[in-house]
């Protein structure tokens, strides 16, 4: 009886970056320009065992990082309007677009330098998977998405030529950067447990589990389908949830809200061995239900999961709680935390 064959296009083989530079595309030079590689080849990576304390990473300085570039970016925005008027949509769009990718390069710029210092999960037994030889112009198409099409749905759905960044509502941000989290979480757990679950649906979200030890560059690693519905699906159904009960979403709220997102799916997928929650408003309230999410929680995921799965959710623990489809983590459960020698997330 033959043995199937792998389909070539399934590989996770990643030698690329050691090639004759020669041989490279386009692709390759954007991602080696860019420097957006999970480690340095040249630098060791620090391995631990299980059984090691796992390093408490305070929510604090998450808040701050989170804040800080969104906030510079409408405080920009807003200089730009005293000085020269309101500006075109189109230029919204470029600014913006810029915006969200500077600040997803320079997070995975940070990563990478604290990778090198803590290690990563698993690292015991397995190294980061890196982006595939064969899946480098996949995940440059896929990552060009993101930072074009979010931005995009985000002025279409949401931008008022009339209103700048200082028309923020304070009263309702923290309230509703939470709640966006939360929901976003509902559509997103239905969308991908039902992938998970259901033959039809696996095929289109088969390629995003080919890597069982993901970096941030793989975050958006998927086919057309899952890319669509990641990219503008639930975003769309979750903002269109957010009006119906109530909240005004509007542009510059809706920018605050998925930059919380978008530095959560980029950690989220980074393998970091450390206790990192899903920075939120409401992980204080989530932890004291134990319905918070850490690095660990998905990437167990990755590597555990399979057609039936666990840990769906990607900014909380709630839905999984509910449904009962958590798992225990490895090592960073309670009793395995090294709350004095914190791990620390640089600004710059």
């Amino acid at each position: 009886m033959a043995v199937p064959t792998r389909n070539p296009k399934d590989s996770m083989t990643s030698t690329w970056r050691t090639w004759d530079r020669s041989q490279w595309n386009a692709g390759h030079w954007l991602l080696e320009v860019l420097n957006v590689h999970h480690i340095e080849l040249d630098q060791e990576v620090p391995v631990h065992q299980k059984t090691e304390k796992v390093p408490y990473a305070p929510e604090l300085q998450f808040h701050l990082w989170v804040l800080l570039h969104a906030g510079l970016t409408l405080a920009i925005h807003q200089l730009y309007i005293i000085y020269f008027g309101q500006p075109s949509a189109l230029l919204i769009f470029f600014y913006y677009h810029t915006a969200l990718e500077f600040f997803a390069v320079h997070e995975t710029h940070v990563l990478r330098r604290v990778g090198h210092k803590i290690g990563f999960f698993d690292g015991d037994k397995h190294p980061r998977d890196g982006v595939p030889d064969v899946g480098v112009g996949k995940t440059v198409k896929s990552l060009l998405s993101v930072i074009a099409f979010r931005p995009l749905l985000t002025i279409f759905l949401a931008y008022r030529a009339d209103d700048g960044p200082s028309s923020i509502r304070w009263g309702w941000l923290i309230f509703e950067t939470g709640m966006y989290a939360l929901v976003l979480d509902f559509w997103y757990y239905i969308f991908h447990r039902s992938a998970h679950e259901t033959e039809h649906l696996w095929k289109y979200h088969r390629t995003h589990h080919l890597t069982k030890h993901p970096n941030p560059l793989l975050t958006a690693y998927a086919d057309t389908v899952q890319e669509f519905i990641d990219i503008v699906g639930t975003p769309l159904i979750t903002y269109l949830t957010m009006k119906l009960m109530g909240f005004p979403m509007g542009f510059y709220e809706w920018w605050v809200c998925q930059q919380y997102v978008v530095f959560t799916e980029i950690l989220g997928h980074s393998g970091l061995r450390m206790l990192a929650t899903a920075v939120n408003p409401w992980t204080w309230l989530l932890r004291l239900c134990d319905m918070e999410l850490v690095i660990e929680d998905h990437d167990l995921h990755h590597r555990k999961g399979w057609k039936n799965s666990h840990n769906y959710g990607k900014q909380t623990r709630v839905w999984d709680r509910l449904f009962n489809t958590s798992i225990p983590r490895v090592e960073g459960h309670r009793d395995n935390i090294d709350y004095v020698n914190t791990a620390k997330i640089p600004l710059l």
